[in-house]
């Protein structure tokens, strides 16, 4: 088996940590949706879940075709130390990826409060996602591989997409979770003024 390059093994790096993202943010989706009772943002997590498992898939044949194994997390070293040590930690992370549902469902008190909770962390997520793609992109670019900067960048602007959703779709759930947990005596509201209009003054001669 021939030897991988400097740039591959780099692109490699970066591509399983990328899978590794993908991975988790699968199975907090799957978590979250269970949780999520508001329609346009459940359809929308359901429609992002399908993007997120295609993410997984398209990463994982790019790091196939670059001559790499797919893993959560990608631990460089020397034989055969990186090997135990990528196994010990790639089942660390996902035995911590399967536990973050059960405490999720844990999440806030009341049932807008957990919705809000699981945006924000949805939002952060996105946000290490792009962050990732952004890197890989760049790599790509410089490496002149073309294949790999046009995935990362295909996928980078979804990630963006779900993230513009989720800026818009906190403060309403904020919103909904006052609402529901605040007393309405302590959410004034902007009404208009009922204060009398001034009569028009009379220019004097």
């Amino acid at each position: 088996m021939a030897e991988l390059s400097a740039g591959s093994t780099k692109l490699i790096q970066y591509l399983n940590e990328a899978y590794g993202l993908e991975k988790r943010l699968e199975t907090a989706l799957h978590a979250h949706l269970a949780m999520t009772t508001k329609a346009s943002y459940k359809k929308r997590l359901k429609e992002h879940l399908s993007e997120t498992k295609r993410h997984g898939r398209e990463v994982k044949q790019r790091i196939k075709a670059l001559g790499g194994t797919a893993e959560t997390v990608s631990a460089p070293g020397p034989e055969p130390i990186a090997d135990a040590a990528q196994a010990v930690l790639s089942g660390a992370q996902k035995a911590v990826a399967f536990a973050q549902g059960p405490l999720h469902a844990l999440r806030g008190t009341g049932e807008q409060e957990k919705q809000l909770k699981n945006a924000k962390t949805e939002y952060t997520s996105e946000s290490e996602e792009i962050a990732t793609y952004t890197a890989i992109e760049t790599l790509a670019e410089t490496l002149g591989d073309k294949d790999t900067q046009r995935l990362a960048r295909i996928i980078r602007r979804e990630e963006e997409r779900m993230r513009a959703f989720l800026e818009k779709e906190i403060p309403r759930l904020t919103k909904a979770a006052a609402k529901e947990e605040v007393p309405a005596s302590e959410r004034p509201t902007t009404r208009a003024k009922t204060t009398s209009r001034q009569k028009p003054r009379r220019n004097r001669q």
